[in-house]
């Protein structure tokens, strides 16, 4: 497995907590900062890291921020990205078994460097569930593949 891992000014803490636990895990990665405290622009790290989960350069990714919503947000306009902004172990294992996510975003200023690193390790260690979920991942994925132009994604009625 080899995962990419990035953060801006406000997850520079948690990421260098979880690059530790990486190691531990013998995991390999692929760190693209950053290392400052100044301020910087999300964007600027997150899409980058979604691009290489995207191309299949590394199996996914882990992206850090003040609160995780605009690396999530950022990461998630990347098409072949599914990132899902997690801070509680229960929504890493779901959205691993029924989304089939491939990226995590968290939050520095939310949560902190134990419970964070828990997060990382139930999201790396929960296989994808298929089954009826697959069906809903694969529309997600339909969705993106036709740019998300089109008007006849219709929502199905109860049956």
């Amino acid at each position: 497995m080899k995962v990419v891992i990035a953060s801006d000014h406000g997850g520079v803490g948690i990421r260098r907590e979880i690059i530790s636990l990486l190691e531990e895990l013998h995991i390999t990665y692929l760190d693209l900062g950053c290392d400052c405290s100044g301020s910087v622009d999300y964007p600027d790290y997150a899409i980058p890291a979604a691009e290489k989960v995207a191309r299949g350069e590394v199996d996914c990714g882990i992206l850090i921020c003040g609160t995780g919503i605009g690396m999530s947000i950022a990461a998630n306009k990347v098409r072949g990205v599914r990132c899902a902004l997690v801070h509680d172990t229960f929504s890493a294992k779901a959205t691993r078994e029924h989304n089939n996510t491939n990226m995590l975003a968290m939050g520095e200023r939310v949560i902190g460097p134990g419970l964070a690193c828990e997060i990382v390790k139930v999201w790396l260690e929960t296989p994808f569930a298929g089954g009826r979920h697959e069906q809903r991942v694969s529309k997600i994925m339909e969705y993106e593949g036709n740019l998300g132009l089109t008007d006849t994604f219709m929502i199905p009625h109860e049956k």
